[in-house]
């Protein structure tokens, strides 16, 4: 069996230049507002991970199934039908103050990986960047640099 190659890597595509060419004028407005969380929770400047993914620093990773490749540490994507901001799947220890997070953000959708807002207008601001400070601290404490 090959190698898988994953397809979303880090490119040179200006951040700014996605952001500014974004057809939704929503998503041109708060863009750079969750860039400016990220930016103030991770001490990083952004690159883009594929086409549409918005991401600071990055981390490699080896599944049991002998799947490795290098992602982003954090990141999120300013689709047309909702942000998207990839988090942690599992907080372990820390799962309860999550849960509470969740619980107080105000109106969003999860899956596996994803939190989906449809307007930054529906959330709490502050819980939103604890959210990300939160699971940028248990993804370096899970993949150390």
């Amino acid at each position: 069996m090959g190698k898988t190659e994953i397809k979303t890597k880090a490119t040179e595509i200006s951040v700014a230049d996605f952001i500014a060419a974004l057809p939704d004028a929503r998503r041109r407005e708060e863009a750079p507002v969750v860039d400016a969380m990220y930016r103030l929770v991770t001490g990083l400047d952004p690159k883009m991970w594929g086409p549409s993914i918005i991401g600071y620093g990055s981390y490699d990773y080896q599944y049991d199934s002998g799947h490795s490749g290098t992602m982003c540490r954090a990141g999120f994507s300013p689709r047309k039908a909702a942000i998207t901001l990839y988090l942690m799947e599992d907080y372990g220890d820390r799962q309860a103050e999550a849960d509470a997070l969740f619980a107080a953000l105000g109106k969003h959708k999860t899956s596996k990986v994803c939190l989906y807002i449809n307007k930054l207008a529906d959330v709490d601001p502050a819980v939103l960047e604890r959210l990300v400070e939160l699971s940028w601290d248990v993804m370096n404490e899970r993949y150390p640099t």
